[in-house]
């Protein structure tokens, strides 16, 4: 195992103006030791070890390096370096760069690029902005049918170095439309004199370019691909989409998932990354609609507000059925979110998934219902006797069947909502989970005194 200097080593050499033992040394750095490296340095140290490293370990490189990280290299580097890299880079992660720098900047780092380059880098550009197009990178071995295995794998050592992956060619006809893809060991196992289509069987999974990256990453998962072939509507291949990429846009979906359901509007930027303005900016919104959704829940408070001067008791257990109802929901919508992220069911199903939270929720609800009523049942018998008076039974049955009722009715809901927005169109995980236990909250104490109400008239109420 190679032994790499230490930061605190590389920093000193750098100090010391020893820059000739630092290049040697950087040479035997994989690149992401290398990003590990720059991350812990800070501008000025990044710069120096950047401009030391070989072209095709910088390229590689600056691929993996954060986006902040890339920005401040394209400022201070020289022309021709950034113009080296810009070229070496594969069109797909050059795309997703270029994507989010200024246009004025984009449009004079195109013109730095190669003409061959440049074409592609305006091709992927000019694709819908969550398409599969801008995913897609136009490096693929495509072979012919009439070619022998032989002819395959000569044609792979002239031109598989600029290919993205070698694990799947993909078989092309004259016009360029794909009839096939064929894994390489195929290849690697079949006698050279075969020819390509006694390897065919015509079967194969695609991607069209104009298709929502959010449906090809199901494609992938559906199929357990490490690429996939982009096609437009005529069959044309354009180019493929790897693993690599498809992972990126999954991590991106599942962090705004994650943002949406703790109830807040999706960060742009990392965490760290984001303003204070822009952080209030994305929160308020949601805060203010949750803020008014509780309004809700004094009003209903102020509904029951004559049973609750004749039985103060009552609003002791408030907090608790509140808090029951709004996990129940809670729960159910993550779930529920997550599973059908998975494509784990379709909205046909919703009565299959309405049937199992009913279950659940009635299983739930009792657990709950039995443990609320059994907290009365001891305080008022051994704990503190006389404390809920001599109907403490009928206290008991109310929070008891009230506890049911509610986180049934949190299961439910916080199920079917997401399922609901679905089928209008918008995004399930709007629902999150804060808006989620407001809404129990509202409708928890409209049952909770609903249920006093039933079991205590003639007593306390």
């Amino acid at each position: 195992m190679n032994q790499h200097p230490t930061t605190d080593h590389i920093t000193s050499l750098i100090q010391e103006g020893e820059f000739f033992k630092l290049k040697e040394a950087l040479k035997s750095f994989e690149p992401n030791e290398v990003v590990e490296l720059l991350e812990q340095e800070e501008e000025r140290e990044q710069l120096i070890i950047f401009r030391l490293l070989p072209l095709r370990l910088a390229t590689e490189v600056f691929e993996y390096l954060d986006l902040d990280i890339q920005k401040h290299f394209l400022a201070n580097l020289s022309q021709d370096k950034i113009s080296d890299i810009l070229n070496e880079m594969s069109p797909d992660d050059r795309t997703a760069l270029l994507e989010f720098l200024p246009d004025e900047l984009v449009r004079e780092l195109i013109q730095t690029l190669s003409e061959p380059e440049r074409k592609v880098t305006l091709e992927l550009l000019g694709y819908p902005e969550y398409s599969v197009g801008r995913l897609m990178t136009p490096d693929y071995i495509a072979i012919r049918e009439n070619w022998t295995v032989q002819q395959v794998l000569d044609y792979i050592r002239r031109h598989g170095g600029q290919s993205e992956t070698l694990s799947v060619l993909y078989v092309t006809d004259e016009r360029g439309v794909l009839v096939d893809d064929i894994r390489i060991r195929e290849f690697l196992l079949s006698d050279p004199q075969k020819r390509v289509n006694e390897l065919m069987d015509r079967r194969f999974v695609q991607l069209n370019t104009m298709q929502d990256q959010e449906e090809a990453i199901e494609v992938f998962r559906r199929n357990d691909r490490v690429a996939l072939p982009v096609v437009n509507d005529e069959g044309v291949l354009f180019g493929i989409v790897t693993i690599d990429d498809i992972l990126d846009i999954r991590e991106e979906e599942d962090t705004e998932d994650i943002q949406k359901l703790g109830g807040s509007e999706a960060l742009d930027e990392p965490y760290l990354d984001t303003p204070i303005w822009k952080m209030v900016q994305k929160r308020a919104g949601w805060l203010v609609i949750l803020l008014i959704g509780e309004m809700l829940t004094t009003s209903a408070m102020h509904h029951f507000e004559d049973d609750l001067q004749k039985a103060a008791v009552l609003g002791l257990f408030i907090p608790l059925i509140i808090s029951a109802g709004g996990n129940a929901g809670s729960q159910a919508t993550s779930l529920i979110i997550r599973a059908m992220s998975l494509g784990e069911f379709s909205l046909s199903d919703w009565w299959l998934v309405m049937r199992r939270e009913l279950l659940s929720g009635l299983a739930l609800g009792s657990i709950l219902g039995v443990v609320g009523a059994l907290r009365i049942v001891l305080w008022a018998n051994y704990i503190d006797p006389g404390y809920f008076g001599p109907y403490w039974q009928l206290i008991a049955t109310t929070v008891g069947f009230s506890l049911l009722g509610i986180v049934l009715w949190g299961a439910l809901s916080g199920a079917m909502l997401p399922m609901l927005l679905r089928r209008l169109g918008l995004d399930p995980a709007t629902s999150s989970a804060p808006f989620v236990a407001t809404l129990v909250d509202v409708t928890g104490l409209i049952i909770y005194f609903s249920v006093a109400t039933f079991v205590l008239r003639g007593t306390l109420l």
